[in-house]
């Protein structure tokens, strides 16, 4: 029951660190870079753009829609923590990475109907909230193959 409860205040600590992470370098990056800027910020090459579609500026325009999939999924996650069997330290901490990457990204599209993007990686320009979906979706990928093999053997 306590490795159940710290692994369920990871999951919050997480959520809540990946959203303050990324709402305050979108902040700071909408406050003082000029959209299309390209800036170095301790080696790190950066360039603010500003995304009104999803990964890879598809489908521009219809960022309210995506905020309002982001709040599906962020509720979808909430529900799956409580009602499924998948517990655990890694599990909720890969939903601790999607919870609050999609909250990160959600807030921008429901308020600004953008998203604030800043972090050249090939294939687009990316944001922490964006990244911490990656972490997410890594960790889940490692609990299922970590699950996978403890039930086979």
């Amino acid at each position: 029951m306590l490795h159940e409860r710290r692994a369920s205040m990871l999951f919050y600590i997480i959520s809540i660190l990946v959203v303050l992470t990324d709402q305050l370098t979108k902040y700071l990056i909408r406050t003082y870079i000029e959209i299309n800027e390209r800036f170095s910020l301790w080696g790190w090459q950066l360039t603010h753009i500003e995304n009104s579609g999803m990964a890879g500026g598809l489908f521009q325009g219809h960022a309210r829609l995506f905020g309002m999939m982001a709040v599906l999924f962020v509720i979808s996650v909430l529900y799956i923590r409580r009602t499924e069997e998948m517990k655990g330290t890694l599990i909720d901490c890969s939903f601790g990475f999607l919870v609050g990457g999609g909250i990160g990204n959600g807030i921008d599209r429901l308020l600004f109907g953008q998203v604030t993007d800043f972090i050249p990686r090939s294939g687009g320009v990316l944001n922490v909230a964006d990244h911490a979906i990656e972490i997410g979706v890594l960790l889940l990928i490692i609990y299922v193959i970590v699950s996978w093999l403890k039930k086979a053997r």
